[in-house]
């Protein structure tokens, strides 16, 4: 029997790897991304490239307008997109936080899971270098799953969707080597906060991109505007 996921599919370089890993176990993939109000929308067009080159079984584009409330800089081309030194990261909750964001997204993702009869919903959300998101912690997904174990008729009826989070304990780094055993495409993926043709390089995502390549000893395929003193590995 053909086993089913739903990967959520930001266009960025861990819900990448984390959908090639649930390729990898053997689950035919359904790939969901949001336009939810973000203020640019490269990260959507490289879901689309990814979701093709990854030839999944099907890739959705859900429309929602979480920019309606507000709260946080990913919505507002006027609030400054922080450009934090590296070792402040996951201090203090950034700006880029959106309230409420993996409930809404994995909630949406339940429901789709539980059309398509699947077994499991994939996020790529990390616990290590996650600049300090509460919905990216061990016990927000534990809390997810046990609410999905009784809010579907699939649950009550024992056969509950499995919330997978297969890099949440892994640093960048690992998961950049786990990606690359697995040629994830990674010259299609986009961290960035900024939605340029270049990734700034300055930003939170770009800065923990860049360090996990670093760490990695992979070159990051991607060009930049700048690259931080510390890295070693720019591409010629």
């Amino acid at each position: 029997m053909e086993t089913t996921a739903v990967c959520l599919l930001s266009g960025g370089l861990d819900s990448c790897v984390a959908t090639r890993i649930a390729q990898d176990q053997g689950y035919s993939c359904h790939t969901l991304s949001f336009d939810y109000g973000q203020h640019h929308r490269k990260e959507l067009e490289q879901a689309k490239q990814i979701a093709k080159a990854l030839h999944v079984q099907k890739h959705t584009v859900f429309t929602l307008d979480l920019a309606q409330f507000g709260g946080s800089a990913l919505f507002n081309h006027h609030k400054t997109v922080p450009h934090t030194p590296l070792q402040d990261i996951g201090k203090q909750i950034p700006p880029t936080y959106v309230p409420g964001r993996n409930t809404i997204f994995l909630t949406i993702a339940l429901a789709y899971a539980e059309t398509l009869q699947a077994q499991a919903v994939v996020i790529g959300a990390n616990s290590r270098d996650y600049s300090g998101y509460p919905d990216c912690r061990p016990e927000y997904f534990q809390a997810f799953q046990q609410l999905a174990n009784v809010a579907t008729k699939q649950a009550v009826e024992g056969n509950p969707v499995q919330i997978l989070t297969p890099l949440l304990h892994l640093s960048k780094a690992e998961i950049i080597k786990k990606g690359h055993a697995l040629q994830a495409p990674f010259h299609l993926t986009w961290s960035c906060y900024q939605g340029q043709k270049r990734s700034c390089g300055n930003c939170e995502s770009c800065q923990l991109r860049l360090q996990g390549f670093e760490e990695a000893g992979i070159p990051d395929p991607l060009p930049y505007v700048t690259y931080p003193s510390w890295y070693t590995l720019i591409k010629k």
